[in-house]
């Protein structure tokens, strides 16, 4: 079986980081930069008209300069802004999940060219001993068998 090495946790992991490290460092030198982002996982609060969402491409290519540059913020997980849509500047806050940028332009030169594909992480359920030992003892039968040995 051939691993896909660009999709593994820790490739994922460093292109988050990567991602991450070279948008701060574009507002750490005040650039204004670009970046085009999966829509499927961009939010906008408060939803924009349909009419506008309906407009997007898969890819969305968003340049951060002026007052969206300087709404922007960053953290561990999400790349946000603040921005205008549509003929009647429609504004909104767009949050993207780092791994959903593809890629991060100055000017029309790629800084960051992101391959690994952004999943929304599972909820991992928690199971412990104590609690596999109460849904097995929930069973009259395997008390019995428990008893016997």
């Amino acid at each position: 079986m051939t691993i896909n090495l660009l999709q593994t946790p820790e490739y994922k992991t460093i292109m988050k980081s990567h991602i991450l490290q070279t948008i701060e460092y574009l507002f750490s030198k005040n650039q204004e930069f670009a970046v085009a982002c999966e829509i499927a996982h961009v939010s906008f609060s408060p939803n924009l008209p349909k009419e506008i969402e309906e407009s997007f491409q898969d890819t969305v290519l968003f340049i951060l300069s002026g007052y969206t540059f300087e709404s922007a913020n960053i953290d561990k997980e999400y790349f946000s802004f603040e921005a205008g849509f549509g003929a009647d500047n429609v504004g909104a806050t767009v949050t993207v999940p780092l791994l959903a940028i593809q890629q991060v332009l100055l000017g029309e030169n790629p800084l960051v060219f992101n391959l690994s594909r952004y999943e929304k992480e599972k909820k991992k359920e928690a199971t412990s001993t104590k609690s596999s030992m109460e849904a097995l003892l929930k069973n009259p039968e395997n008390k019995k068998l428990l008893k016997k040995r």
